[in-house]
């Protein structure tokens, strides 16, 4: 049964394997170029993309020979930045070193005092507005990650420079890996579709059937497999929960870390697992709303943010914010936004703030002035590209670097052609999908303020019912989808004699279990929700508003284990608001959320009895984040337009008087004309100039 499927054997990681990396950069439209490539590779060539651009925006359709310079620039800077990027265990140390020298001239400023990846989200706006339709998006998007990925580093590099700037702000190290920990987990048992559950009952009522006759083959039934008959039971009186998690079951333990699992299948079901993945945390904040909750009950007033007199409380009260105490987790972004708040209150004795001139701080500082612009830009192609998306006349041609100059004529030509457009459009949800959380992780670690400003744009560009929206298809066909030609793949197709293409062997695809980059693309965009919603009432509220529940339930159905993770994620911070009667039908879901996301000691997210957040507050809540965010901004990046009642002044006329100023040799060369016109030939009013 559906049950008894395996786990998808998926690892997520930066990237896929390098030869699929190469591949999905070209269409398989492309293929008859490859030729040309070379020649072009060997021999030095001149670029007319001005010529390219202003023949492009009049034309009615744009095809692949509009962009036919740009891309063999773009896949030739691509194939480098993607093989240096490649780490193997046996490189020789002048590699190493060529590799961090690669890396640190692709995220300096070298170009118009610019990052290279600058240039890149300059040719995503130009593109979507309409300026540059011709631009190969495709291409510029997988450089776009990939140069990301390259200067500013990996999940993994991101994980140990985080515990580098704990230590450095004197924060304790993290309470575990959580790559390690997602990885170490087990899927849960697929829920049940509507066919299962038809299928579950048809073999009942056969079993029931044959019990009249002989009643001893229903308890051997029973005894072989008692969770089945109670299961299907509880299905028809839980309003029929879709989400059928089987096995499911509370463990007794918090703090240990789960074992690793029971792989045989008969065993598997009946395996309570030893304690939870996480460690529990608690924020400060949590320990300060507890106790002044429990002085006005027990005392009858409170003491603002002191957490430490505990007098006139009873004993329970203090055992509780012991236990508080020992599972409070500092993050780095409270500790960067109690110091820029000290930077707000004092900002003449605060000194001049140090901002190490990391490649994130570099990349933030060139994405700052056009932000918003980039973020509506990546949602629209990423709109454009989801497979739920409709084509309508006025949204923006994607398909411009795949579309080969006369349209198929038979139909393996369509089929073949079919194929590589919806190739075209998955591979563009994976470079956007990688590139956004890759960008929020980062400017997260470098300073929250950063973080909170792309990702409050991103909400301001409706991306969280964009992703929504994305999800509400069939997830499963979507990360099963076989919209690949292996013997077209590069460089397969470049090394090997090609074989005679038939429509059986197009309609056949690849043996895969699932599409590694769909499944790649669905966990980037739960992580990016995520992201956007934790902490944050207003958006979690948005979740519940666009009917969420339904659609993430759903996703579930895909058995592999961090997917799940980040669907329960997201179900959980919900639950509340969704009312008794859904927790009451989905039991287990909340089972679920329990066995696999990490608690918060103080969170009622199970029953919702104290919901903190009122509908009124929301706008608030979203308004004066936009105001710590614009004084970070002005205070950190906008000198010109600061308060200048606090900027330095020099008030010492002999330094003064003594600075030298260079002037333009013009200047030099008309200084006698200058006097004359505007000083000599002036009458001036000394009264009035020292009134």
């Amino acid at each position: 049964g559906y049950s008894e499927s395996p786990d998808l054997e998926f690892e997520y990681a930066d990237t896929d394997k390098w030869a699929a990396e190469l591949s999905e950069l070209y269409s398989y439209t492309e293929g008859p170029e490859f030729l040309m490539n070379r020649k072009c590779f060997e021999e030095d060539f001149r670029i007319h993309n001005s010529a390219a651009c202003s023949s492009a925006v009049r034309k009615p359709a744009i095809s692949l020979a509009d962009s036919t310079d740009l891309r063999v620039l773009l896949n030739i800077m691509y194939l480098i930045v993607e093989t240096v990027h490649q780490e193997c265990e046996g490189d020789k140390a002048e590699w190493r070193t060529m590799r961090q020298t690669f890396r640190a001239e692709l995220g300096s400023p070298l170009y118009n005092n610019e990052p290279f990846a600058i240039m890149l989200f300059g040719m995503v706006t130009k593109f979507c507005s309409g300026h540059a339709p011709h631009f190969p998006m495709k291409k510029v998007l997988l450089l776009l990650w990939k140069t990301v990925l390259c200067t500013l580093g990996g999940f993994e590099e991101l994980q140990s420079m985080k515990a580098e700037k704990r230590s450095i702000l004197g924060l304790p190290p993290l309470p575990e890996d959580s790559i390690k920990v997602i990885r170490s987990m087990r899927a849960a048992s697929p829920p049940a579709s509507a066919s299962d559950l038809i299928e579950q009952q048809q073999k009942r009522g056969r079993r029931e059937h044959k019990a009249l006759i002989k009643q001893d083959n229903l308890d051997a039934f029973n005894e072989r497999d008692p969770y089945k008959a109670d299961d299907s039971r509880e299905e028809e009186e839980e309003n029929d929960d879709d989400n059928s998690l089987e096995g499911e079951t509370f463990p007794l333990e918090r703090d240990e870390v789960m074992p690793p699992p029971l792989q045989h299948p008969q065993t598997d079901r009946l395996t309570c697992p030893k304690g939870l993945p996480w460690a529990p945390k608690v924020r400060e904040k949590d320990i300060e709303m507890f106790l002044e909750s429990s002085r006005s009950k027990f005392i009858g007033y409170t003491l603002g943010s002191d957490t430490n007199t505990v007098v006139g409380l009873p004993r329970p009260i203090h055992e509780s914010i012991k236990t508080l105490k020992q599972h409070k987790y500092t993050s780095i972004a409270e500790v960067q936004a109690q110091m820029e708040e000290e930077y707000l209150r004092s900002p003449l004795s605060g000194g001049e703030e140090e901002v190490e001139q990391v490649p994130a701080e570099t990349l933030y500082q060139g994405l700052l002035p056009s932000l918003p612009q980039y973020m509506i830009a990546l949602l629209k192609i990423l709109l454009a590209a989801a497979p739920t998306s409709k084509a309508k006349t006025d949204s923006i041609n994607i398909l411009a670097d795949v579309l080969p100059e006369e349209m198929p004529t038979t139909v393996l030509q369509s089929m073949k052609l079919g194929v590589d457009v919806n190739r075209h459009k998955e591979v563009i949800v994976k470079a956007i999908s990688a590139v956004l959380l890759l960008l929020l992780k980062h400017f997260k670690l470098n300073h929250v303020y950063q973080f909170e400003y792309m990702a409050q744009h991103l909400v301001f560009a409706n991306c969280i019912p964009l992703i929504l929206k994305f999800f509400n298809q069939n997830i499963m066909s979507y990360i099963t989808a076989k919209n690949s030609i292996s013997v077209l793949d590069y460089p397969h197709c470049v090394v090997h004699e090609l074989p005679e293409l038939t429509a059986e062997s197009l309609e056949a695809g690849d043996s895969n279990q699932f599409c590694w980059r769909n499944l790649f693309s669905c966990i980037n965009l739960l992580r990016i929700l995520n992201k956007l919603t934790k902490w944050k009432h207003s958006r979690t509220m948005m979740l519940v508003v666009f009917k969420s529940a339904p659609i993430l339930k759903r996703a579930l159905k895909v058995k592999q284990a961090m997917m799940q993770l980040y669907v329960l994620k997201l179900l959980k911070v919900q639950t509340k608001y969704l009312g008794r009667q859904w927790r009451k039908s989905n039991m287990k879901t909340m089972s679920a959320i329990y066995q696999k996301v990490r608690h918060r000691l103080n969170d009622d997210w199970a029953y919702g009895n104290d919901l903190d957040a009122r509908p009124w507050d929301f706008q608030a809540e979203e308004c004066a984040l936009r105001a710590n965010i614009e004084r970070f901004n002005a205070r950190r990046y906008d000198r010109a337009h600061s308060n200048p009642d606090f900027l330095p002044v020099d008030n010492c006329l002999q330094s003064v008087l003594g600075q030298r100023v260079d002037l333009p040799e013009d200047f030099q060369m008309n200084y006698d004309l200058w006097l004359e016109r505007e000083v000599f030939s002036k009458p001036i009013s000394w009264e009035e100039l020292l009134q």
